[in-house]
């Protein structure tokens, strides 16, 4: 019967071999060669140290990356995208509100100097809720207060604030105040 291959628990590697085929093929009157070793074991021949562990190509050893990279600029690139389109979104809605009715009348061609100069400039405001009048009363004392404080060494700057504070004290003792 045929005998089964032998499985080899330390087979030496591809490295090791070429190795020892330059040994092998080097004359040994120019170089010095280390003694033959006897088998200890361990299973490498004229080797005294472990053989040294390939290095890994660059792709497996950071094989985490690659998918992590992608994801990142994915988000990363959506994230511009939308941030872009809202900007767009906002722009064409302030052209639409803010663009004039057009006219039956056809007329050349306008310039851009005739298209700015022909847009109504309406500042945004914003419309906010009327103050109290009892907040009113003691916003304006506060304002009293702060106008005391003033020293002033000019004759003209103390007359202008004796005439604010004339306003101040008639807005305070008045039954309504007037809405601004």
């Amino acid at each position: 019967m045929s005998e089964a291959p032998k499985l080899y628990v330390h087979k030496p590697k591809k490295a090791q071999m070429k190795q020892s085929k330059v040994m092998e093929a080097q004359p040994s009157s120019s170089t010095v060669t280390p003694p033959p070793s006897s088998s200890t074991g361990n299973g490498y021949v004229g080797a005294s140290q472990p053989p040294e562990v390939p290095k890994q190509p660059f792709s497996r050893r950071y094989k985490f990356l690659v998918p992590l990279v992608l994801t990142v600029n994915l988000a990363v690139g959506a994230y511009l995208l939308m941030r872009t389109k809202k900007k767009d979104i906002v722009l064409e809605e302030e052209t639409t509100d803010a663009a004039p009715t057009s006219t039956s009348v056809p007329t050349p061609s306008p310039t851009t100097s005739d298209i700015v100069e022909s847009l109504p400039v309406t500042p945004l405001t914003r419309v906010q809720e009327p103050i109290p009048e009892q907040q009113q009363r003691e916003l304006f004392k506060w304002m009293l207060d702060e106008k005391r404080k003033i020293n002033t060494k000019d004759p003209e700057e103390k007359k202008r604030i004796d005439e604010e504070k004339a306003i101040l004290k008639q807005f305070i003792r008045a039954k309504s105040i007037p809405s601004i």
